[in-house]
């Protein structure tokens, strides 16, 4: 085993283009995206009603493991585009078994 940083996202699906962006840039391993999640937070309620055929309209979650220098960018890059268009990320530390 051994330590690795976990990034968790949810922001809009419009952003989610981006955000992958800055993680292929800083080249992350891999990531699993779900999109149209619904829940509330800061902003109210995210309804799936609210989608209305579009996923643009929705939410993604999003969630990768890496090192902490991938972290270090990730964290900078992504800043931007949550201040701009809204969105969260939360990081942890975790194990990554081999």
């Amino acid at each position: 085993m051994y330590p690795v940083k976990r990034i968790e996202i949810v922001a809009t699906s419009a952003e989610m283009a981006k955000i992958i962006k800055v993680l292929d840039k800083a080249e992350v391993p891999g990531y699993s995206v779900i999109e149209n999640v619904t829940g509330k937070g800061h902003w109210g309620t995210v309804s799936d009603e609210l989608n209305l055929g579009s996923s643009k309209l929705g939410n993604f979650y999003l969630i990768c493991f890496c090192s902490q220098e991938q972290l270090d960018f990730v964290a900078a890059a992504i800043k931007p585009i949550f201040k701009k268009y809204g969105g969260v990320c939360y990081i942890s530390d975790a194990l990554k078994v081999n």
